[in-house]
């Protein structure tokens, strides 16, 4: 983010895939592969650190041990804010991961919880959509660093679009997939008078210190 030397990357459930065939479907890749594609989106990213957890694929864990896995690393890293998927969303294994991300987040901070760290709450969880929309609880401006999460993004080869992929195509690995990305910044950029916006969920909104600045220049001339 924009303010920060190097962003930290957000500590993640990771899902581990096995090479697919075609009577068991999935996505492309197998764990090399990902883990390779992984670091490559970090240093694109510039992110600090990325941890990443094998929790299943295609049924993501969110019992009491995966609830702990999480919290280790919140304690660990102690984050102030949490990103975590919408829990609407076209992936079984997303819904899971946002709610096991919030029940963590909430539980890393009991202080009769112990684990070997001390206990930290983030102060917000907040949600991003993926496959569906959602009308934000808030905006960010992104045009300047558009370009830079469309790499990271890209750096996942296996996953997405690659003209030269001999596998078979997936929701996710058509070139319009992306595109749709692009516009989906483009027109929450329009929104917020900016040239690319991210939106976001939070229960909780954020405070501002200056609403009559946040709408400076939505409209022009006055």
């Amino acid at each position: 983010m924009r303010g920060h030397a190097r962003p930290p990357f957000p500590s993640w459930p990771e899902r581990r895939h096995p090479r697919p065939d075609a009577r068991r479907g999935g996505d492309p890749g197998n764990p090399e592969t990902r883990a390779a594609e992984a670091a490559e989106s970090a240093r694109i990213l510039g992110a600090l650190f990325r941890d990443g957890l094998d929790l299943g694929d295609g049924n993501l864990r969110t019992d009491r041990a995966a609830e702990l896995e999480v919290i280790d690393v919140i304690r660990r890293r102690r984050p102030r804010l949490v990103f975590a998927p919408l829990a609407v969303d076209r992936h079984p294994d997303h819904v899971r991961a946002s709610r096991l991300v919030t029940d963590a987040a909430f539980y890393a901070g009991l202080r009769t919880l112990e684990t070997g760290r001390p206990p930290h709450r983030p102060q917000q969880v907040v949600y991003y959509p993926s496959t569906f929309l959602a009308e934000p609880t808030f905006l960010v401006d992104v045009t300047e660093v558009l370009e830079t999460k469309l790499a990271a993004v890209r750096a996942f080869k296996s996953q997405f679009f690659d003209p030269a992929s001999t596998e078979p195509a997936t929701f996710i690995s058509s070139p319009e997939f992306l595109e749709g990305v692009t516009a989906r910044a483009r027109a929450f950029g329009r929104l917020a008078n900016a040239g690319a916006a991210e939106g976001f969920v939070s229960p909780r909104p954020p405070l501002l210190a200056d609403p009559l600045a946040a709408f400076d220049g939505f409209e022009t001339g006055y």
